[in-house]
């Protein structure tokens, strides 16, 4: 009894249509990276801790006053996040604008010269490895549906995946959330102490959360997490030091005075002041008239 056996070139054919749809299941362990949310929330949460990290240092070596260094900071955050949030709505959609136009010219592109891309699919094989049997094999079998076609080149010329769409409000969201986290945590010791004990507990903080997202990037990445929680570290460390001592060497009181423009107030005398205080003429008549007059001798 005979049993039929896959050829070579079959079984290679099987091994790459597989390796093709791995992307697309739903059973994939593979993370979303193509996704503007993922990169978003990193970058946001980075650039809040090291921005108000650094401002808040900033402002506390010119002044160590708590409400002057709240300002600073909740100004910081607000104006960081939107900046962030405005950013990643602006660039997401325009760079999802831009992958939509290079996939309506790659469909018209496979309307119009079925063959020619058919030839362009085989060729982009057989530079990864394939010989040209195997290569023209399955791209006939992937051409022959014309939306697995759209698929396939949309990932290899492209190197996006058209059915896995990047949100740009979700993007925006994620990003302004994030930054908000991060900008948050070196002041928030400003909101209950001041002085010293607030820059140091600033430093603590600022310290320890930038090695917990070091550590977050190094899993997320697969790398060294111990490398990437230090070099984050030691980027929040510099980013610090210089901002404290620019403002130590500045030397730029921002302390607030107890009351509003007291100390531009210039004490000048009122007009009744003035008045009160300089005699009259009739008064100065009077006391000279009753002055000793000096008789000559």
């Amino acid at each position: 009894m005979s049993t039929a056996k896959e050829t070579p070139p079959a079984r290679r054919t099987i091994a790459v249509g597989n390796l093709l749809t791995l992307g697309r299941s739903r059973g994939s362990r593979h993370r979303d990276v193509q996704g503007g949310t993922t990169r978003a929330t990193v970058l946001g949460a980075g650039d809040g801790l090291l921005t108000n990290l650094s401002l808040t240092l900033g402002v506390a070596g010119a002044s160590t006053d708590a409400s002057a260094v709240r300002l600073a900071g909740v100004a910081g955050l607000l104006a960081g996040a939107f900046s962030m949030a405005a950013g990643e709505l602006v660039s997401v959609r325009a760079q999802q604008e831009m992958v939509d136009r290079e996939v309506q010219v790659e469909r018209q592109e496979l309307a119009e010269d079925p063959e020619g891309e058919k030839r362009e699919l085989a060729g982009m094989y057989r530079a990864q490895g394939l010989s040209a049997e195997d290569a023209n094999t399955v791209a006939r079998i992937l051409s022959a549906n014309p939306e697995i076609a759209l698929d396939t080149h949309a990932r290899l010329e492209l190197g996006v995946d058209p059915q896995a769409p990047s949100s740009a409000w979700r993007a925006a969201i994620s990003s302004f959330l994030a930054f908000a986290v991060g900008a948050i945590l070196p002041l928030f010791p400003w909101f209950f102490t001041g002085g010293t004990t607030a820059v140091i507990a600033s430093v603590i903080i600022g310290g320890i959360a930038a090695l917990a997202l070091g550590a977050t990037i190094g899993l997320m990445s697969g790398r060294n997490v111990m490398g990437t929680a230090l070099r984050q570290l030691a980027v929040a460390a510099v980013a610090a030091a210089v901002t404290y001592g620019v403002g130590a060497l500045l030397g730029v009181s921002t302390s607030l005075p107890g009351q509003p423009g007291a100390s531009r107030q210039i004490a000048r005398p009122s007009i009744r002041q003035a008045t009160a205080s300089r005699p009259s003429p009739r008064v100065s008549a009077d006391r000279s008239s009753r002055a000793p007059r000096q008789t000559l001798g």
